[in-house]
């Protein structure tokens, strides 16, 4: 079925303002942003918590959408383009789904759970593909917008259809249950994710099962808890371990790299190899056995497909390229809709204006070749893609007519052919179906460095903008610091970042960060907090924007003013309140108004201060003081310029505990990186780093024998020790060292054993089951960097700072 404006109108239960037409949308969307948005689109404008889309409908119109679902009709859009007007534009898409989705009369399998939907659903999709046509929403599209834009995005007939559905709160279930409509409904394990925005552990587990209201077959682990809230006349499809009434019975012998099952099913028993160990893989694993039997799979075609199993990367991952390229690692899934949203990000990540994709075929899509070709064409031309490297046999036929097209039979024919001297300077997207090995490539396109990265969530950095968004007004503005190399984390990558989410400001602390941020292409502006008079041309060259904290730096800054001949330049005037750091303070405020009043040369942009102790709700009384010496110096400035600048004082800290005194302006820093110094603060936020080595070596240790340096640590009794490649050059203090800091390998403890290397250092791995190459966790979620600068009466500041150049920083999405 095409949707067309009759169906949308029906389904959204709106009413059309505007000129009727035969409009049959190409592309739902939801984000302005979108290089997709064009003529055969249909935008919801979406009001959030911190975003409202209707602020964006004049420039979508300059683009050339038409057609809108909205809430109201903005004045300065009325008549200019076709708006269907609903009370709620987030119901609406719902609704559009909902109707959609009945026109499709193939069994759909709805899959939820704390952990592992997204690996049952990817799985499910490798095991079933020889045989089947898979329709499934792409990476973790399944929220309340995204389950609805993956059903919205289905073209064509499957034999099914696979969603899972992701819940954080109560009463979201029964919206997904009614989009998605399962014919059959999987239950993964229950674990604690998202245990805080429910009462109690049960009554997580009861809105989820939500789900499977009208199923007519749920698969499950057996729990007799469980299988109590589920309803009651639909048939249960249970898995065990320990109890064989189960419809299918395991058992298992784990092996060094893999794990024998057993399976006893309709009173057959057949083993299976699956290629893990890990608790979690075997359950998911198992997951999928259970559904394949249900629909009477081959035992043979279930043992060949379940030896064949991977490891799901969930993540589109940026690299440093070689020869100053990016790198956005994509390489083991390609389906149309994904390719979207890889697209979207490679505009959102690109580092230079070229950008070269690399694509294999694409398998399964459910319709005929030429018209899903034809659509990746027109993908790939709104996208301006510089250079497009297609390999396969099929790819290949269909796109070859675009002007930009190389095209190779496999990858090792590319590998083999194409110079890697011919990428430079450039953006490029690497994504692949899985039997392509696109992995090979990236491993020739990435800049080599050792073991030790970095690994910075993009996700957890958009959670952590919009949590604390969500303590401002709607007009308040915001200016996100990223100095000092985003406190550790990288300054390009999460500059763009901020960039493509609108924030108002970034801060940097010299004025070589922003030249820097410039010459990657952010047009942002940008203040310049610690400017030295020396680099004032610099700053006027590349359109940065100096803080001025004395008389001496305004009388440098209007030399070099005048000097440039230029007028109402973009300056911002910091004042000291009590931090006693850089500022006016009050018996300088007469020689600074006198210098402003009739000035031509500046514009005052902003005025701001420093809090010392925002943080610190003893010291209230201070802070209180703080803003009550701000408003007073304030007005005296305010007084002798022809405009009223923009005030702010608000840092993180501020944010959340002084939100009153928000102004116009606030200055986020460390909380966006997932740091905090309330524990109320930090429950609101996700860890954005998380800093991984490897096992270089395991060796085993007698009593009376010592490790590392000045014989620090003494063997006791025999102990296996692990030595990692991370060491004091790579920004891990000796502080953390000498049995007081540990590593997490395979979720378990590893203490620090003596004193840090400059490369190295050595953990006990006595009681952990550990190989050399085995991946470690040295900071993240465990441990976490507050708890490192507590034991080591730092701050966590110093800690992210304090990470080595040297270490390469990898950026992913979800």
């Amino acid at each position: 079925m095409n949707l067309n404006l009759s169906h949308i109108i029906n389904f959204c239960k709106g009413v059309l303002q505007g000129e009727a037409s035969s409009f049959s949308p190409q592309h739902i969307s939801i984000d302005s942003r979108s290089l997709h948005n064009g003529k055969d689109t249909l935008f919801f404008a979406i009001k959030g918590q911190n975003h409202d889309a209707h602020s964006y409908l004049e420039d979508l119109i300059a683009r050339g959408v038409r057609h809108f679902v909205v809430e109201h009709i903005p004045d300065a859009v009325k008549e200019k383009a076709t708006f269907i007007v609903v009370e709620n534009s987030l119901l609406a898409l719902q609704q559009l789904a909902r109707g959609y989705r009945k026109t499709f009369d193939f069994p759909f399998v709805g899959i939820t759970g704390s952990n592992g939907k997204t690996i049952v659903k990817e799985w499910l999709n490798f095991l079933l593909s020889p045989k089947h046509l898979i329709v499934r929403n792409p990476k973790s599209y399944n929220s309340q917008v995204g389950v609805p834009l993956s059903i919205l995005a289905i073209k064509g007939q499957y034999d099914f259809g696979i969603f899972e559905a992701g819940i954080s709160l109560p009463e979201e279930m029964e919206q997904l249950a009614s989009i998605i409509q399962p014919t059959y409904g999987i239950l993964t394990n229950i674990g604690e994710a998202h245990d805080e925005g429910f009462p109690n552990r049960e009554a997580k587990i009861a809105e989820k099962i939500k789900l499977f209201k009208h199923c007519t077959t749920i698969f499950l682990q057996k729990n007799e808890a469980i299988e109590a809230l589920l309803p009651s006349g639909c048939h249960k499809q249970t898995w065990s371990f320990e109890d064989e009434s189960a419809a299918v019975f395991v058992t298992q012998k784990k092996q060094e790299n893999s794990t024998e099952l057993t399976f006893k099913y309709q009173n057959i028993t057949w083993h299976a190899l699956v290629p893990f160990v890990d608790e979690h893989s075997i359950e998911n694993a198992i997951s999928c056995v259970n559904f394949m039997l249900f629909i009477g799979e081959d035992i043979t075609f279930i043992q060949n497909r379940l030896a064949e199993l991977y490891p799901v990367e969930l993540r589109l991952q940026t690299k440093k390229g070689i020869q100053n390229c990016m790198v956005i690692d994509d390489s083991y899934s390609l389906d149309y809709p994904s390719l979207k949203i890889a697209l979207d990000f490679l505009e959102q990540q690109k580092l230079h204006d070229k950008k070269t994709v690399i694509l294999s075929d694409i398998f399964s899509s459910g319709v005929a070749n030429d018209v899903l070709y034809d659509q990746v064409k027109q993908l790939l031309s709104r996208h301006n893609i510089h250079r497009i490297i297609t390999i396969g046999e099929t790819i290949g036929h269909y796109l070859n007519e675009m002007p930009n097209v190389i095209s190779f039979s496999n990858t090792q024919d590319f590998l083999q052919q194409f110079k890697v001297q011919s990428f430079q300077n450039e953006t490029l997207l690497v994504k692949g179906a899985r039997g392509f090995n696109f992995h090979e490539i990236v491993v020739v396109l990435e800049e080599k460095n050792h073991e030790t990265v970095l690994e910075i969530n993009l996700d957890a950095i958009s959670h952590n903008l919009n949590f604390y968004k969500s303590k401002l007004q709607p007009q308040t503005k915001i200016m996100v610091m990223v100095k000092a190399f985003g406190y550790g984390n990288g300054g390009y990558e999460i500059a763009k970042l901020l960039e493509h989410h609108k924030v108002d400001y970034l801060g940097v602390a010299f004025a070589d960060e922003g030249i820097e941020l410039r010459n990657a292409g952010i047009t942002t502006p940008i203040m310049v907090l610690n400017p030295e008079n020396s680099s004032f041309k610099a700053m006027i060259a590349y359109n940065l924007e100096p803080e001025i904290y004395s008389i001496q730096g305004l009388h440098a800054f209007l030399k070099t003013a005048q000097e440039q001949n230029i007028s109402h330049y973009p300056i911002h005037i910091k004042l000291d309140t009590g931090m006693h750091r850089l500022g006016f303070e009050s018996d300088g405020i007469d020689a600074l108004c006198a210098l402003l009043k009739n000035n031509n040369f500046v514009h005052v942009k902003s005025v701001f201060t420093h809090l010392a102790a925002s943080d610190d709700l003893n010291f209230e009384a201070f802070t209180q003081s703080q803003f009550q010496r701000f408003e007073t110096l304030y007005s005296k400035i305010e007084k002798v310029i022809p405009h009223q600048p923009i005030r702010h004082i608000l840092n993180t800290s501020g944010i959340f505990n002084y939100p009153e005194k928000q102004l116009e302006m606030v200055r986020l820093g460390i909380g966006l990186y997932g740091m905090a110094n309330s524990e109320i603060e930090r429950n609101g936020l996700e860890n954005v780093s998380t800093l991984k080595t490897i096992v270089s070596q395991i060796r085993t240790l007698d009593p009376g024998e010592s490790i590392g340096y000045s014989r620090r640590f003494m063997v006791e009794k025999t102990m296996k020790v692990a030595t990692l490649p991370i060491g004091y050059a790579d920004g891990i203090s000796r502080a953390w060292g000498n049995q007081k800091g540990y590593v997490t390998i395979h979720n378990q403890k590893a203490t620090i054993l003596g004193a840090i290397c400059m490369d190295m250092m050595m953990v006990d791995v006595t009681h952990i089951s550990c190989k050399e190459g085995d991946a470690v966790i040295v900071f993240g979620v465990a441990p976490t960097v507050t708890e490192m600068a507590t034991a080591m009466q730092t701050i966590s500041y110093e800690i992210l700072t304090g990470i080595s150049q040297r270490v390469k920083r990898v950026f992913y999405k979800n």
